[in-house]
């Protein structure tokens, strides 16, 4: 089900950035000018991709490794909802030019998915026969 979602989403996302492309050469002339928020559009892409072609490299094939990625890729999609807008500079910023600190909840919750991870780990080799 896991990979059902991300083939939807990665689609979904695609569709949406080459959309975006067209709305912006109507806009500004230019399909593609490297903004942050484009760029993140296709490093999102990239992340999704890579997660669903993991099936077929022999060392990373499996259910926990494939679960881990697509829970960790989440944090390409935050970023380039939420980062580019608040932390980064460029057309599709709020914050253009100041300088921004991450804030903690961003780094708890990177705590909060590293030891998720461990405990995933632990709980797959107990269980695996």
């Amino acid at each position: 089900m896991n990979e059902q979602t991300i083939n939807i989403g990665l689609f979904m996302l695609t569709i949406g950035t080459f959309i975006g492309g067209v709305w912006a050469a109507e806009s500004w002339g230019r399909y593609w000018g490297w903004d942050s928020k484009e760029v993140w559009a296709l490093i999102s892409i990239l992340v999704y991709a890579f997660v669903l072609h993991t099936r077929f490299i022999p060392g990373l094939k499996g259910k926990y490794i494939f679960n881990l990625m697509s829970v960790w890729s989440v944090y390409s999609i935050i970023m380039t909802f939420w980062g580019v807008n608040y932390l980064l500079s460029g057309l599709h910023s709020y914050g253009a030019g100041e300088v921004v600190p991450i804030p903690i909840y961003i780094w708890i919750s990177v705590l909060a998915l590293i030891i998720i991870s461990i405990l995933a780990k632990i709980n797959h080799k107990r269980h695996k026969i």
